[in-house]
């Protein structure tokens, strides 16, 4: 008995990963950029095509059923080959041309960016960059499921099928009141910041996380949580506390308005340190185009932040993504 002719798209199957990944409908319309009933039309006609069901609907999230999981396992592996096709098609000789999708976090995206974007467009004017900032779970979801190419974030990173590549040690320094009591110090230890109050981020940002190992156990201002370095910035301006910032953020606020207000101080040493690294899919074809880009990365950060030697990428993380 022959088996009916399907006609499934890759969209249709960059939708269903996507459902996998965000297990939600509507977040995953938003990934996808269309509205969520264009996203659940498309899986239902996928479904019906297929003459299955892909997901227990019963639930609050979207759950794979069985059947489900192995279809969407294929999916992922039909999507990558597609995207090897269609870079070897663009790229022909030139590994710096074509699209290349990064995501970014927000505490390096404002202060690194600038920096490479410059000489990127110079150096490499073939290449459209398509930046994405967001959370690192964020965006460890959508490399998995091909809708980013490439991670620029804080290492390390625990995913299943992905690689890293580490590319600079960025240290961290205490931003302060200019009248605070610390301020009159030349390095402060990581054991002075226990008896004074902290100022955060939000949960969900690693700098949040790095933040709280360093400070050990500190008096966090639990009613206050910024969404980004500059809140931050500004709420220890203003006298409410002290807070950590990286080095890059450092130097971009030299030049901010109420800079006059306020106190960096370096660590004591051993000091306090995040490296920063780009992270991509094991099949990744374009491995040129990430030697190249990491190179353009480390020539445009500060001489002191460059590397002494190339870094060389980890050996394949095979830790699996948490649930």
């Amino acid at each position: 008995m022959a088996l009916p002719e399907l006609h499934v798209t890759l969209q249709e199957l960059r939708y269903l990963v996507a459902v996998a990944e965000e297990k939600h409908f509507e977040r995953a319309a938003e990934v996808c950029h269309v509205s969520q009933s264009t996203l659940s039309a498309q899986l239902k006609k996928l479904e019906e095509q297929l003459d299955v069901t892909l997901f227990d609907r019963s639930q609050r999230q979207a759950t794979p059923t069985a059947v489900g999981r192995d279809i969407i396992a294929q999916a992922r592996l039909a999507l990558e080959e597609a995207h090897k096709i269609q870079e070897i098609a663009s790229r022909r000789l030139d590994p710096m041309q074509g699209t290349l999708r990064v995501g970014v976090i927000p505490t390096l995206s404002p202060y690194l960016m600038p920096r490479i974007l410059p000489e990127l467009r110079i150096s490499y004017p073939k290449l459209r960059l398509f930046l994405r900032e967001d959370l690192t779970e964020h965006l460890v979801r959508q490399l998995r499921s091909a809708t980013l190419d490439l991670l620029l974030l804080a290492l390390p990173v625990r995913a299943e099928g992905l690689e890293t590549l580490a590319l600079f040690e960025e240290p961290f320094q205490i931003a302060l009141p200019t009248d605070h009591s610390l301020a009159r110090r030349s390095q402060i230890g990581e054991s002075d910041l226990r008896e004074h109050r902290i100022l955060l981020l939000e949960e969900g940002h690693c700098l949040r996380d790095q933040a709280l190992a360093i400070c050990e156990s500190p008096q966090v201002i639990e009613e206050f949580a910024a969404t980004s370095l500059e809140t931050l910035r500004q709420m220890v301006a203003v006298g409410i506390g002290l807070t950590l910032l990286p080095e890059l953020a450092i130097r971009f606020s030299q030049t901010t308005c109420y800079q006059h207000l306020i106190q960096i101080r370096p660590f004591a040493p051993p000091v306090p340190t995040r490296t920063i690294g780009l992270v991509w899919r094991r099949q990744f074809p374009r491995q040129d185009t990430l030697k190249m880009l990491a190179a353009l990365i480390q020539r445009s950060l500060p001489p002191d932040l460059r590397s002494a030697r190339p870094c060389s990428p980890t050996h394949p993380i095979t830790d699996p993504l948490p649930q």
